[in-house]
């Protein structure tokens, strides 16, 4: 695939979801990680936000993955509705498989893997995936979100 040098990357979001989560509560922390992408890291790690040098080209998700136990959501699917993107739900057993993913115990007793987020967001993302923005949790807590893309070539 060819894209031009300000294009915006292509990325995969993965959610972690609670039963009755909502489409706004997936929809702000993804706005919020998706942001983490489009702007600049500040040197030495600060984490206030600085102005870019360059216009920040908007990053959408190509596609929002979660574990199959939590695909009917509605929050979900809403949100995926509302982004025009598909929803893709990823079986627990391929999820538990994907290395790079931060375990919880919590997560493997609700859904039966120990990851969602990040393992859907790698595993859709396809082969030789990294991840970009690492797991977020909502400030409510029934959500998670994680972003992957293409590894450097």
């Amino acid at each position: 695939m060819s894209r031009s040098a300000d294009a915006a990357p292509e990325v995969c979001a993965g959610v972690g979801a609670r039963p009755g989560v909502s489409a706004r509560e997936v929809l702000d922390l993804l706005a919020v990680a998706l942001d983490r992408l489009a702007r600049p890291a500040r040197p030495g790690g600060a984490s206030d936000p600085v102005p870019p040098v360059v216009p920040v080209v908007p990053v959408v998700p190509v596609v929002i993955a979660t574990v199959e136990a939590r695909a009917e959501e509605p929050g979900l699917l809403e949100a995926a509705r509302r982004l025009g993107v598909p929803l893709r739900a990823q079986p627990a057993a391929s999820l538990a498989d994907v290395a790079g993913a931060r375990p919880s115990a919590r997560v493997r007793a609700a859904v039966g893997t120990p990851s969602v987020a990040e393992a859907a967001a790698l595993l859709t993302a396809g082969p030789g995936a990294v991840l970009l923005v690492p797991r977020l949790i909502s400030p409510v807590g029934r959500c998670t979100v994680a972003v992957a893309g293409p590894g450097v070539r």
